[in-house]
């Protein structure tokens, strides 16, 4: 037991800092618990240490290896580094610094054009690729995908943060990035190393209680955590210089169409 010690020791401060709470414990431990806790966002990033072909092709091969559904295999992935481009494309982005900071930015793309051309070039019909789930596959696989990719870019020493603004303008993002007929991005990840000068932590999420439920959904106790979490987010966005809680953010991000 005294050589995984360390280990135990790191992980539980990542436990207590994912829960703001100092009393969490975590009885199970491994390398990947370990850089899955402390998964942060980083949008600042030291200059001048690009992310090489290798750990891309690493990253990537990461990416690869996520769940798929039937071997569909319906995504892809674009590595923006050209500068001009990350500039066109932060425009596109509501201006977000990150992207042209960041010495790799991958466009992750739902695909189902790929399935598309096959069926073109053997002249046959694909009429599923029409309805909403065969949608819902290629976004929930990109998703996954993208995961993957981001455990795999923290194991290696990079931060990273998604951008999901690149939805804003798909059209224009479509055409910057080349994308063929029925292939859309879903969202960009900034990667880089991180800004140790930064103002960042790891946020703390709702409670188990709140999100996990046993052989039945339980509304009204998962819900009678919330007022707690509510002042435990309110405490760290004051501590980075935020204001308001979680409750009053959803209600405010999702109140109307814009």
């Amino acid at each position: 037991m005294p050589r995984h010690a360390p280990h135990i020791s790191i992980l539980g401060r990542t436990i207590t800092e994912r829960y703001a709470d100092p009393e969490a414990t975590l009885d199970v431990v491994s390398d990947v618990l370990g850089v899955q806790l402390a998964h942060r966002s980083v949008r600042r990033f030291l200059p001048g240490d690009p992310v090489d072909d290798r750990r891309l092709h690493a990253i990537v091969a990461a990416a690869q290896s996520a769940p798929i559904s039937s071997n569909l295999q319906a995504w892809s992935v674009i590595a923006v580094g050209d500068p001009d481009r990350k500039r066109r494309l932060s425009a596109l982005t509501n201006d977000q610094r990150c992207i042209v900071d960041a010495p790799l930015f991958p466009v992750w793309v739902a695909d189902l054009g790929r399935a598309r051309r096959i069926a073109a070039r053997r002249a046959v019909a694909l009429d599923a690729a029409n309805y909403l789930e065969s949608t819902i596959v290629g976004f929930v696989e990109t998703a996954l995908a993208a995961q993957n990719a981001v455990v795999a870019a923290e194991s290696l020493g990079f931060g990273k943060v998604f951008v999901g603004s690149v939805r804003n303008h798909p059209s224009e993002v479509a055409d910057e990035l080349g994308l063929p007929d029925h292939a859309v991005a879903t969202f960009g990840l900034a990667i880089g190393r991180p800004d140790p000068t930064e103002p960042a932590g790891v946020k703390p999420r709702l409670p188990q209680a709140a999100v996990l439920h046993h052989e039945t959904y339980d509304a009204e106790s998962a819900d009678s955590h919330v007022e707690a979490y509510d002042e435990v987010l309110s405490g760290y966005y004051r501590r980075h210089g935020l204001d308001g809680d979680w409750s009053t953010r959803v209600l405010t991000r999702l109140a109307d169409a814009e």
